[in-house]
């Protein structure tokens, strides 16, 4: 035992002004309550203690620091009563401090050699600043003075921690220091102030407590005498765990080195040798078959036997399927020794210079993760005792290794989202290698392009909502918003007259009235339009502004004017009814999306123009791994005529919700024949392949107008569904399905064979019209 006084904090800590003092007062009212308490023969040893402070007479009395050397036999019958009797004082980190002060006055000869790094074989960092230093006090000076005097338990930490290096193994190691202040007593020189409680505990969980309380609490109004007591506690595993746990919780990644260098000193200092060497192997997948890691954890042993330099990507993913589906642990002391058949695969082990070696799967959740490899280089070995150090951070390193796991995947989903675009399931996996192939290049800093995502033979199906005359009814809309916005400024103007008549107000009513006869002669080209919108909105603006400043009597006249030329009633109307349909049918087909995976995967892609387009995309291509065949495609077939009729049915029960009645149309397109489509990264959507393949987009986009042949009624009709077709058996599948719905009161009996006008490059092309059965809007 020594009595020192010692500065543990390495004279870090900043001046504190508290009226405090070491006492024997509490550790003497502690003795009495112990004799009274204590049935066994310990109550002597307490009685003997109580003896001799009675004598030395320190009961009441503040000793100074300097002074408390001369109290060395009652310091040691301190030590005896509160030091555990199981442990002898060689190996107790145990010792007295003064009240609030990082002083320490006595203790163990181990206390002094850590806490003033004056052990042979450690040194230590003092990692405190003096602002932390006092932070902690002022926390636990506070935490005292609330449970004392106002029965409040602070949520503050009474333990600080320690990190040394172990010079022999250049290991960390960490201690825990615990701070016991059950033998202060504190008092108030005065009234105490009264405290929010629950603004208080907000703030302490915040980490902001001691702030608010150096304010509502001077120091100054307390007295502390006493002394506090300190434990030391080696707490390298704990800690070891935590650091790993900590770089999990903050989702650093992994793919740095200083990173791995971390996780690899924690593990040496968990099992306290430095010659033991650790390395981690993640399970990565793209589309659920195993591929390689990007970078090497740890020593990289693994990899170098598992990797790309020894094994081609389909040996390592057959391999690495073999050991996910069946993760067995595997340990030998000396892989040398072992010359079973089924360790042949240690011979690459040796090949690299291992001696022991370790090998376990590691689990998240129930799902294998990755191996986790404990090996030694050399004639240095290791046995299970020191496997079973590890136990702790397992599921740590678990974890640590399904961050990786779900980083590799976002960057699989990042190269998607920015070379592709937003990918539907059905065609994920198609964009999963892709982007895998390119990271693979990309790390390996080979020339990395996306290579073109092409599915060939897939059988293609168009549909189109369309609002029937769309165009016509917004030009008219915008005529009768622009003739009501003249009509408006053409009365204000005739009221000016009252106020001004000059030639610029002339002008302007001679401007107002020729645009009024083009709206009404329909002669307005865009150029014109333009040209009225920049007259209504800049010129006649100006001008009545120029007016009201001038003649402040017609202020609210002007103001009434601009107010209604800022609106488009007529527009506005229109553009609400028109999106009611849109957003109908788009909420439709929304709905009917994940239904139609169902029977077969397929691609969906839809347009919003002034109705909704669809795209779909089913064949063998799509889904290698699934058999397909034409029901598959007369399935969805018949989902799309039978959609195309509850479209229309809904579209038309709108109406009456309408503030602009509206009708749509519904067309399908019908190609009978697969073609080949590739993805176009620059526009970000699929198109069609080859130059036959062509004629199926340019009939797409040349159809929507079409006129039935020799006439000038158009194909598509409100409330009608047309099928366009080139050959009578592209739409033998349609026409049972058709019956059907006849049958059961969904379509109309009749049944229109039509042939349609020649198009620009197009001719041959026929139709079926079909009309809905609809309930008239109330």
């Amino acid at each position: 035992m020594q009595a020192t006084i010692l500065d543990v904090s390495g004279h870090k800590a900043q001046p504190l002004a508290i009226d405090a003092a070491i006492s024997f007062e509490t550790f003497i009212s502690y003795l009495k309550q112990r004799i009274s308490e204590e049935p066994t023969v310990k109550a002597r040893l307490y009685k003997e203690a109580l003896a001799e402070f009675e004598a030395s007479d320190v009961g009441r009395r503040d000793i100074p620091l300097e002074e408390i050397t001369q109290y060395t036999s009652l310091l040691e019958y301190v030590y005896a009563c509160l030091s555990p009797a199981t442990r002898p004082e060689q190996q107790l980190v145990w010792g007295l401090s003064y009240p609030f002060l990082p002083v320490t006055f006595y203790g163990t000869d181990l206390i002094y050699e850590l806490l003033g790094n004056k052990s042979a074989s450690h040194t230590y960092e003092i990692t405190h600043t003096p602002a932390d230093y006092h932070r902690e006090r002022l926390a636990l000076i506070y935490s005292l003075i609330l449970q004392r005097l106002y029965n409040f338990k602070a949520p503050v930490k009474t333990e600080q921690y320690h990190e040394g290096v172990n010079t022999a193994t250049g290991l960390l190691q960490y201690y825990e220091v615990s701070i016991n202040t059950d033998f202060i007593k504190v008092t108030a020189k005065g009234e105490l102030p009264e405290i929010d409680f629950v603004q208080l505990y907000t703030h302490f969980s915040e980490g902001g407590g001691e702030e608010i309380l150096a304010d509502m609490l001077p120091l100054d109004l307390f007295c502390f005498r006493g002394f506090c007591v300190i434990n030391v506690m080696e707490v390298t595993a704990q800690k070891a765990v935590e650091n790993i746990t900590g770089m999990r919780l903050s989702r650093t990644s992994l793919i740095t080195e200083e990173n791995y260098k971390q996780v690899i000193l924690s593990l040496k200092s968990l099992v306290r040798d430095s010659r033991i060497e650790f390395d981690l192997f993640p399970f990565l997948r793209v589309n659920n078959n195993p591929v390689y890691s990007f970078e090497k954890g740890g020593t990289g042993i693994l990899f170098e036997v598992w990797g790309e330099s020894r094994l081609s990507p389909e040996d390592f993913s057959r391999n690495a399927k073999a050991f996910m589906s069946k993760p067995l642990f595997f340990f030998s002391e000396d892989i040398w020794k072992e010359t079973r058949k089924e360790y042949a695969f240690l011979e690459y082990f040796r090949q690299q210079g291992v001696k022991s070696l370790a090998i376990m799967p590691l689990f998240y959740m129930g799902e294998p993760v990755g191996a986790f490899a404990v090996h030694t280089w050399k004639d240095h070995t290791f046995d299970e005792k020191t496997l079973s150090l590890l136990e702790p951070a397992l599921d740590a390193v678990a974890q640590l290794l399904q961050i990786y796991i779900d980083e590799f995947n976002g960057e699989i989903e990042k190269v998607i989202k920015e070379k592709f675009t937003s990918i539907q399931p059905a065609v994920q996996w198609k964009f999963n290698e892709a982007a895998w192939h390119y990271l693979y290049r990309l790390k390996k800093n080979q020339p990395a392009t996306i290579s073109n995502i092409l599915f060939k033979e897939v059988y293609p199906l168009y549909g189109a909502i369309d609002i029937r005359n769309s165009t016509l009814e917004r030009n008219k809309a915008i005529i009768a918003d622009l003739d009501s916005h003249l009509s408006i400024l053409a009365n204000t103007l005739d009221m000016l007259r009252k106020y001004q008549q000059n030639d610029l107000l002339r002008e302007m009513i001679y401007h107002c009235q020729r645009w009024q006869q083009a709206l009404v002669q329909q002669q307005l080209s865009p150029s014109d339009e333009n040209a009225l919108n920049r007259f209504l909105e800049e010129e006649a603006v100006n001008y009545l502004q120029h007016i009201a400043a001038q003649y402040p009597a017609t202020g609210e006249t002007i103001e009434t004017c601009l107010q209604s030329m800022a609106g488009n009633v007529n527009k506005d109307s229109l553009e609400v009814s028109m999106q009611l349909i849109t957003q109908t049918a788009n909420e439709y087909l929304e709905s009917e999306k994940n239904k139609l995976q169902e029977s077969y995967p397929c691609y969906f892609e839809k347009f919003r123009t002034d109705g909704v387009e669809y795209d779909i995309y089913i064949g063998q291509s799509i889904a290698p791994d699934r058999p397909f065949n034409h029901f598959h495609l007369k399935n969805l077939r018949l989902w799309q005529l039978s959609s195309m009729v509850a479209i229309t049915k809904l579209t038309h029960s709108l109406i009456a919700r309408m503030e602009k009645e509206l009708f749509t149309t519904q067309l399908i397109f019908v190609h009978n024949h697969p073609i080949d489509i590739s993805f176009r990264a620059d526009e970000r959507k699929f198109d069609v392949e080859g130059a036959y393949n062509i004629r199926y987009q340019m009939i797409k986009k040349r159809i929507d107008k079409v006129h039935i042949r020799n006439t000038e009624e158009r194909l598509t009709q409100p409330d009608k569904i047309a099928l366009i077709y080139s050959d009578r058996a592209d739409i033998e599948d349609y026409l049972p399905f058709i019956r059907y719905l006849q049958e059961t009161g969904v379509l109309l009996p009749e049944l229109e064979e039509l042939e349609l006008e020649d198009l620009q490059g197009l001719s041959g092309l026929k139709a079926l019209r079909l009309g809905v059965v609809v309930e008239e809007a109330e």
